[in-house]
């Protein structure tokens, strides 16, 4: 069996894995039983647990959309929406995209493309590590919040709120009530539509820093 896979299958069935039930029970035992193999075959595919995790960050990036607009607004725009997809659909990777010391070349280029396309717009070299660094400062941040809310949908969100508010007088908190009230109870509330007011302020900023 072992000879039959190659490395993308097995970056591919440990990503599956923690997907389904998180990164931190990701191990190379159950991986190997994943792919019905002893889990020392796995070492003729990946050095270590390191190098499985870098490849398996690269994987992430590699779903990425590249900054392809000539306007460089709405490239970071797309590109910062492709990011987001791919955490809500890999939310054990939040933590993990920038921490690679190895990263692989779908994480490199990715990167590249994106200074490309700042540097290409007329962004000084600061001013690049600055507009990338406050990009993904939001766009981690956010998904990284959005994994620690009690709810995931319009539904649970009600639900929580309703619990929440019930705890405390009516009066003592105006302003979160008020809150739950008029937005968080309303029909189709979704705290992920946030994400794009924010993102469209950060552009803005920039776009007014670059002229």
């Amino acid at each position: 069996m072992s000879g039959r896979l190659n490395r993308e299958q097995v970056l591919r069935a440990a990503v599956t894995l923690a997907d389904q039930n998180g990164i931190e029970s990701l191990t190379m035992r159950k991986l190997g039983v994943e792919l019905g193999i002893e889990a020392m075959s796995l070492y003729n595919h990946v050095a270590n647990k390191t190098d499985l995790l870098d490849g398996m960050i690269d994987c992430v990036f590699a779903e990425i959309e590249l900054p392809t607009s000539p306007d460089w607004r709405t490239a970071a725009r797309e590109r910062a929406l492709s990011v987001r997809a791919a955490l809500s659909r890999h939310r054990w990777a939040t933590a993990l995209m920038e921490s690679r010391t190895a990263p692989g070349p779908a994480t490199l280029r990715h990167h590249d493309a994106m200074l490309g396309m700042l540097r290409g717009a007329g962004f000084s070299i600061e001013m690049a590590a600055h507009a990338y660094s406050v990009m993904d400062s939001y766009i981690y941040g956010f998904a990284l919040q959005e994994t620690s809310l009690p709810f995931d949908s319009p539904e649970s969100a009600s639900k929580t709120a309703k619990a929440i508010m019930a705890r405390f007088a009516a009066g003592e908190y105006p302003h979160l009530s008020e809150l739950a009230v008029e937005k968080v109870l309303k029909p189709g509330y979704d705290y992920g539509a946030e994400f794009e007011y924010g993102l469209d302020l950060i552009l803005d900023g920039l776009a007014r820093a670059l002229s």
